[in-house]
């Protein structure tokens, strides 16, 4: 059987058996694939806390004529503050279901690795907010994916954010209207000039630069609005951490 090594995320787990785990991976080297964890419930030595969700993890797997099998998994980084955080741990949760819905598997993603890999360690360091942090991922990602929206102009006229105070989204369209060609707002998320033009400099910054940007709350609002609902449109599929997550802002404003 062919041994191969690569860094890697834990994306999601299932049970099989009484003792074995279904495991998805996004792996550094080989994209999405899905392997099996046999007697990880029980194996102490081999697996040690390793196959938790979303754990950047070291993984030797071995290949065969059936699914790959992993033979050992360490730990790269324990994530300990989104551990013991509702609240973090429902953004990693998101974020790593949002590339288990869109990956196909053995597509080499090195970039997206990164960029959940980035997010991840850097929500768990603390300093920026988990929707600051939730925000540049979901712009990353839907760059890296090609299906980012056009924030630049309106569809209609092509006037630039600079002409407008205030502009409205159309999910169908992907695209922003400016407040002079929307017709009929509804249904439209509203955005501000302001947010749109943080939210394209999200896009364009490496991104050790775009995590400094600053949202004032409105903007924060607006972004979450907009693309917790455009994602979950192109994907073809809402995934079911985001419905926890926004019931838990919802009880933390105290609604």
């Amino acid at each position: 059987m062919a041994v191969f090594t690569s860094r890697a995320i834990v994306l999601r787990r299932v049970a099989f058996g009484d003792f074995d785990l279904i495991v998805t991976l996004l792996t550094l080297d080989r994209g999405k694939i899905t392997v099996v964890a046999k007697a990880a419930k029980k194996s102490i030595k081999r697996f040690a806390g390793a196959l938790e969700p979303f754990a950047p993890i070291e993984a030797v797997c071995s290949k065969g004529r059936g699914m790959p099998i992993l033979q050992e998994a360490s730990l790269e980084h324990p994530l300990t503050n989104i551990r013991v955080d509702v609240g973090k741990t429902a953004y990693a949760s998101y974020w790593a279901e949002i590339i288990d819905i869109y990956l196909e598997e053995n597509h080499k993603q090195t970039d997206l690795y990164r960029l959940l890999y980035f997010t991840l360690t850097g929500l768990d360091a603390g300093g920026r907010s988990g929707e600051m942090w939730s925000i540049l991922f979901m712009v990353r990602f839907l760059i890296l994916a090609v299906l980012e929206p056009s924030f630049d102009q309106c569809f209609v006229c092509k006037a630039g954010v600079e002409r407008s105070a205030a502009f409205y989204f159309d999910l169908t369209k992907g695209g922003i209207i400016c407040e002079r060609c929307s017709l009929s707002p509804s249904g439209k998320i509203r955005l501000m000039k302001g947010t749109l033009k943080q939210l394209l400099w999200l896009g364009k910054k490496e991104l050790a630069q775009a995590v400094r940007a600053r949202f004032n709350t409105g903007s924060v609002d607006e972004a979450l609005s907009l693309l917790e609902a455009f994602l979950p449109y192109h994907l073809g599929k809402t995934p079911r951490s985001l419905k926890f997550l926004k019931n838990l802002r919802f009880d933390a404003a105290g609604l």
